[in-house]
């Protein structure tokens, strides 16, 4: 593939991004009708189009061949450290913009070089025993992830008899994955619920946050701690395993990611996978009638990526993307959901009808590609799976368009999705409990408890 972006002429025929009256990121359009909203950027301004985010100007980049271009990164020309936004440096920073906590946490989003190396290579070795079929930790996992949704069911129906109505984001995609991000930081009985629901506080953002994050980061620092010093069955022992030398404290943050990544993104891809299913869009339907829900999966994330936009990247040197010099320091928010529009990607057919693709950029590519794609794409298949063994029919009891859409800069997902229900008369069997790879310090928190607890939480 050619270069998309080049060292930029002289002198920029525009001016400094501060000074560009930047398109609102987050409109109507943007929440509901995506595909136009990049349509109409595209139009208007090429492959990177000047946007406002939440009061911070950025270079939002939409073309496929631009955005690959960056992920690859093949001349080392992209940064993600914080240190080379030049705004940000210079005071221009709102200290209250809503997105900067998560990206000042300092974990391996945000390193380059060497570092980000170490890093992943730790998570690279941690994860595999959980991703690795072949290994105890991840058969088990598989089964825990199986009683949970099984649990989840089972809650939200009860009392109703065979037919009811549930919001599957709320009651179902949201609490999954947590349940699991919970199993693999290895919290026990011992330490009650509050983690749990902390991750589920920290993931609304609401005004409390930073005294939430504050109290989450010392119980995951704490257990980092325990794990370092008396190894288990869980990620934060498997990664002090793969690098010896690894902090508690880079642990803990690493940790504090994983609760956005698993606990967010993948609770998104869960509900986005099932309201693709159930609109029947992208041949999704199709491809689960068939048996292939990992590929129902797939299909699901071309359509809608969970993370829509990625956090900014910022060029060591002045380039040139399209129409627009982009300086030295400028923040770049690349979007998967917009190059998975762009012609060059779809090939001129309209977005419903893009046929499966290995190419698509919803698990980014290059030095910051995700590491535990096996792993959303496993825990997410299963759900699904679940979902339709224990249900004879569901329908969405909204038209697919009225659907409520969460309002972030970033994630692309569902705030609600109401369904009509009834249950099957012979449900495949749940998964039957694993033996333990081998004898934990502390029982496992019980599964119906945390989940009671978080549809009590729901509720209110």
């Amino acid at each position: 593939m050619e270069p998309q972006i080049t060292p930029a002429e002289p002198a920029p025929p525009h001016p400094p991004l501060a000074e560009i009256i930047a398109e609102p990121l987050l409109t109507r359009d943007y929440e509901t009708r995506p595909a136009l909203f990049y349509e109409g950027l595209r139009a208007r301004y090429g492959p990177v189009a000047p946007v406002d985010v939440m009061g911070v100007n950025a270079w939002l980049v939409l073309g496929y061949p631009q955005v690959l271009d960056i992920m690859r990164d093949t001349r080392g020309l992209w940064s993600k450290r914080m240190d080379s936004w030049r705004a940000r440096n210079e005071g221009r920073v709102p200290p209250d913009w809503p997105l900067l906590p998560a990206f000042e946490l300092g974990s391996s989003v945000f390193t380059d070089g060497k570092e980000l190396s170490r890093l992943r290579g730790a998570w690279s070795a941690g994860l595999k025993p959980f991703q690795d079929r072949t290994r105890p930790q991840a058969r088990a996992l598989e089964q825990a992830v199986a009683r949970y949704a099984d649990d989840l069911i089972t809650l939200i129906t009860e009392g109703g008899g065979r037919t009811g109505t549930a919001d599957l984001v709320a009651q179902y995609a949201r609490p999954l994955p947590l349940m699991v991000v919970n199993r693999l930081l290895g919290f026990s009985a011992a330490r009650g619920e509050e983690p749990l629901m902390d991750m589920w506080r920290l993931l609304d953002a609401g005004p409390d946050s930073p005294q939430i994050m504050a109290r989450l980061g010392a119980a995951v620092a704490e257990v980092c701690a325990q794990k370092q010093a008396a190894p288990g069955d869980d990620l934060p022992s498997a990664l002090f395993a793969a690098v010896p030398d690894l902090t508690v404290d880079e642990a803990t943050r690493e940790m504090i990611m994983m609760v956005g990544l698993i606990g967010d993104h993948t609770g998104t891809l869960i509900g986005n996978t099932v309201a693709e299913v159930l609109v029947g869009g992208s041949g999704v339907r199709a491809s689960l009638s068939a048996g292939l829900l990992a590929e129902a999966v797939n299909r699901a994330a071309i359509a809608a990526p969970p993370m829509a936009n990625l956090t900014f990247r910022w060029p060591r040197a002045d380039v040139r993307m399209g129409r627009f010099h982009i300086a030295a320091g400028d923040p770049v928010m690349l979007s998967p959901a917009a190059a998975h529009t762009d012609p060059a990607f779809t090939g001129d057919r309209p977005p419903d009808a893009i046929y499966s693709s290995r190419a698509h950029l919803a698990w980014g590519a290059g030095p910051h590609s995700c590491l535990g794609r096996d792993l959303a794409t496993t825990i997410t298949t299963i759900a699904v799976e679940r979902l339709f063994d224990r249900f004879s029919a569901l329908s969405l009891a909204l038209p697919a368009d009225r659907l409520p859409r969460r309002s972030s800069p970033m994630m692309r997902g569902l705030r609600e999705l109401p369904v009509r229900y009834e249950l099957a008369a012979d449900p495949a069997p749940p998964a039957p409990a694993p033996a333990p790879a081998r004898p934990a310090a502390e029982p496992e928190a019980s599964a119906p408890s945390l989940i009671r607890r978080l549809l009590q939480a729901v509720r209110r």
